[in-house]
């Protein structure tokens, strides 16, 4: 897993690599630099291209001034610095290389306080005016230069972070923030990367190695991690030779009424997919035919008009409920039942998590560690409304200690929420899943890893992964702008065959 640190703990990352490297702070940023034109120069190859690069007086500003006299170095011909004078503080790594800097024919310029701006023909800007020491909202002179950077058509390629960006924490609603088209950031995202509020000011980023000491980092014992492709790997379970169909278990998907029984398909088709042995579906009699013509091996047990069905709890080995369910008198009926009489980790989802949002007592029989999959909506009915994607966050670690279950909050940047205050980032999918039905097949995939016993936490961070892998590997090698959460479903034994080879 990939730590995300949160401001603070980035100046101790990078203190104690300084100290037990050891290295200069100066040769530290130095490095960082390097790493930064690295991705910069294989992306923004024209060296006729002129460029301005403007700086803070800040450690943020030291990267500029190194940045530029690397660009310089290589061979790009249109450099021009403009250093924002807003104080009468500067850190000695700036003066050291602002001195650097004025060894090279780079032209140099200031801007002071109350000043104009001055002209900007440079269709591109290196942004290194403010990094992640910022704790509060732009005000001032910084703020007059963001809102002016803003108005210009020009693109913008951000130092680490944006200038006025929060790189964790509350983004202060109307806050002063410079746009980026790129931002290249060092060592790993920032924490607000991933979140949606970073949406209107992050076209995309990339995160590069400035060799920070990770044996500290990881003995930080951090709640925020990214998951990364090579963590799956080590999850996924080959299946083996003389193994059979009770081997991977038997899931009951309880979903669907017949306006809604493309819920329960695609649920019950991806648990299929996703490698369940047995996989039966709680459906409405009139979806019966429906669900043999789409797939026959998915068995039935079939719901008549008001009455419960009759269910042997322990032929299952994972249970997922409410895509499609209803609201209805039944469906809390079935809930409760399922609630009650089945005491594994379930998967809940859809109308199961808005019938705990109306009847809150059924919070008192949802199983220990099972997981519940709300979209924002979903969890701001279950758990109040929220301001900002942060204070969900704060929020379902909360709700995950307090109820003992693992939160999968859906996003571009799917989070799951553990029991002991884990917050696992998935790093997969992409804007083309963004169709209805896509949660149903997740729960699907979920309640299958569940039966072939893995972990509610692997089940989680596996089936989130997956789900959104199986997306990147149809929608993005050739840019297919929407795909259906069917073929996502299809998907899947393909994209686990690949991790495993």
């Amino acid at each position: 897993m990939l730590p995300l640190l949160i401001a603070p703990q980035i100046r101790e990352a990078d203190a104690y690599t300084i100290a037990h490297e050891p290295i200069a702070s100066i040769d530290l940023m130095e490095r960082a630099s390097k790493a930064f034109v690295g991705w910069f120069i294989n992306h923004f190859p024209d060296k006729d291209q002129a460029i301005s690069v403007y700086c803070g007086t800040g450690n943020n500003g030291g990267d500029g001034l190194a940045i530029a006299r690397m660009l310089d170095d290589h061979q790009y011909k249109k450099i021009n610095v403009k250093v924002a004078r807003f104080s009468d503080k500067s850190t000695p790594d700036f003066n050291t290389n602002l001195e650097r800097l004025k060894k090279t024919s780079i032209s140099i310029s200031e801007i002071h306080p109350g000043s104009g701006f001055p002209i900007e023909d440079c269709p591109l800007i290196i942004d290194a005016l403010l990094g992640t020491g910022l704790n509060k909202p732009l005000e001032g002179d910084y703020k007059r230069l963001v809102d002016h950077l803003n108005s210009l058509d020009k693109t913008i390629v951000a130092v680490d972070v944006p200038t006025g960006f929060f790189a964790d924490g509350e983004i202060p609603h109307g806050a002063g923030i410079l746009k980026a088209d790129l931002v290249i950031t060092f060592q790993q995202p920032k924490i607000n990367f991933l979140l949606p509020e970073s949406g209107p000011y992050i076209k995309c980023w990339e995160a590069v190695n400035i060799g920070i000491d990770e044996h500290f980092v990881q003995s930080l014992h951090l709640p925020y991690l990214a998951v990364e492709e090579k963590d799956i790997r080590k999850m996924l379970k080959p299946r083996h030779r003389f193994s059979n169909k009770g081997t991977y278990g038997h899931t009951l998907i309880v979903a669907g009424q017949p306006e809604t029984m493309g819920a329960a398909l695609l649920s019950a088709s991806a648990c299929v997919y996703a490698g369940s042995g047995l996989t039966t579906a709680c459906i409405p009699q009139s979806g019966l035919t429906a669900l043999n013509a789409y797939m026959p091996e998915i068995m039935a047990i079939v719901r008549h008009d008001m009455q419960l069905p009759t269910i042997e709890w322990a032929k299952f080995s994972a249970i997922g409920i409410g895509p499609g369910l209803g609201k209805d008198e039944l469906a809390v009926e079935l809930i409760t039942d399922v609630f009650t009489n089945y005491k594994k980790p379930l998967v809940i989802d859809a109308d199961a998590l808005n019938l705990l949002t109306i009847h809150r007592e059924l919070w008192r029989s949802v199983p220990e560690n099972s997981i519940l999959t709300p979209h924002m909506k979903e969890f701001d009915r279950l758990f109040g409304d929220h301001g900002n994607w942060w204070q969900r966050i704060q929020t379902g670690i909360q709700k995950a200690r307090e109820y003992a279950v693992f939160i999968l909050l859906k996003n571009d940047y799917t989070i799951v929420i553990s029991p002991a205050g884990k917050v696992y980032f998935n790093t997969t999918s992409n804007p083309a899943m963004a169709v209805g039905g896509m949660g149903d097949v997740l729960t699907g995939i979920i309640s299958a890893l569940l039966a072939q016993h893995y972990t509610p936490e692997e089940a989680c961070i596996l089936g989130a992964y997956l789900h959104g892998k199986a997306g990147d590997e149809l929608a993005l090698p050739n840019k297919i702008n929407v795909i259906l959460p069917s073929q996502v479903a299809a998907r899947v034994p393909l994209t686990m065959a690949k991790l495993l080879a």
